[in-house]
């Protein structure tokens, strides 16, 4: 059986209405007096990305009783913010590009690409401050704050080969999972849900932006170089040890595992390579994906407290569409 689009997963046309809105938004608030910073500012807007973070938002806006130019704003916020954050993180990874696409820090420079993700950020700011209200102007605040911090301890641990999954939790929860809770948080105050159902759609989103993350390290470690857009691999590459890798530098191989990564980056193709063949053939691959899935029951049972809806089932399926990513590139 084919796997739905996303698209198709949510049959929802109010929605899709509002996320052709933030598109226009997106493009209207990153409009500058300089035309070359609205040209890099708008470099990752444009590269096809799948505006996950505002389609959760409009999601959650489904649940309150108003759906007005509020949520869309929500949208551009925490999108602006992701971009934002983009842009940085390639400087500090020093990559060479994002979606498929040249990065901005190499198409240009890391200068460049830093002033593009603060131009975003400032963005993001002056939207909520616009529409949102001081509460939506604290949350995202506090959320950036968070994601700075799970930046800095991401760095902190690159390379290392003692840490474990405590702080590979705490930089997920700060680095996705932080952002995709304020998403479906910030649209649901939009549309002047009830505290109850904030709280509620909060939690769901918590638990499904670490099972995201999740995801996305599996990925890394099984997919094909064209299918992720990137090298595969990269994640240990750049030092970022992930669940699966740190569960198998724990098993019966983690000699080898703590001699190859030891020795520091910069790391050869075939250290890389040879690290990717016992994480796969010892089957730590396969912790990432069952805590994944815990992750997304656990989401789901938040759902519950939430009145029936629509809404409510098309978010319920979120899950199993992240979960049938892993299949899908496993047969790429």
């Amino acid at each position: 059986m084919d796997t739905p689009s996303i698209d198709q997963l949510v049959p929802l046309p109010a929605v899709w209405d509002r996320m052709a809105r933030v598109e226009t938004r997106l493009v209207e608030v990153t409009e500058s007096s300089n035309q070359f910073l609205s040209k890099i500012a708008r470099h990752y807007l444009t590269a096809g990305g799948k505006r996950f973070r505002p389609l959760l938002a409009q999601l959650a806006a489904e649940l309150g009783p108003v759906q007005d130019h509020r949520s869309v704003d929500a949208g551009v916020a925490v999108e602006l913010i992701h971009v934002g954050s983009l842009y940085h993180d390639d400087v500090i990874d020093e990559a060479d590009s994002r979606r498929g696409s040249v990065s901005a820090n190499h198409n240009w420079d890391n200068t460049v690409a830093i002033l593009a993700g603060d131009f975003t950020l400032a963005r993001a700011s002056e939207v909520a401050a616009e529409s949102l209200g001081q509460a939506g102007v604290i949350l995202l605040a506090q959320t950036y704050a968070q994601l700075c911090e799970g930046q800095v301890l991401e760095l902190q641990l690159a390379g290392d080969i003692v840490h474990g999954p405590a702080e590979y939790y705490q930089v997920i929860e700060d680095k996705t999972a932080s952002l995709i809770r304020t998403s479906a948080r910030l649209g649901a105050m939009a549309s002047d849900a009830d505290d109850a159902t904030i709280d509620a759609v909060s939690t769901w989103a918590w638990e499904l932006g670490v099972a995201f993350q999740l995801i996305d390290d599996v990925l890394d470690l099984v997919a094909s170089s064209d299918f992720l857009g990137k090298p595969a691999g990269s994640d240990v590459g750049e030092g970022t040890f992930t669940l699966p890798v740190l569960a198998a530098i724990a098993g019966e191989q983690g000699d080898e595992l703590r001699s190859l990564l030891g020795a520091g980056r910069p790391y050869t193709s075939a250290t890389i390579s040879r690290v990717l063949d016992i994480v796969r053939s010892g089957g730590f691959v396969e912790v990432g994906i069952t805590d994944a899935e815990n992750r997304i029951r656990t989401a789901e049972k938040a759902l519950d407290e939430l009145p029936l809806s629509e809404a409510r089932e098309v978010m319920r399926g979120l899950g199993a569409y992240l979960m049938g990513q892993i299949d899908r590139a496993r047969s790429a």
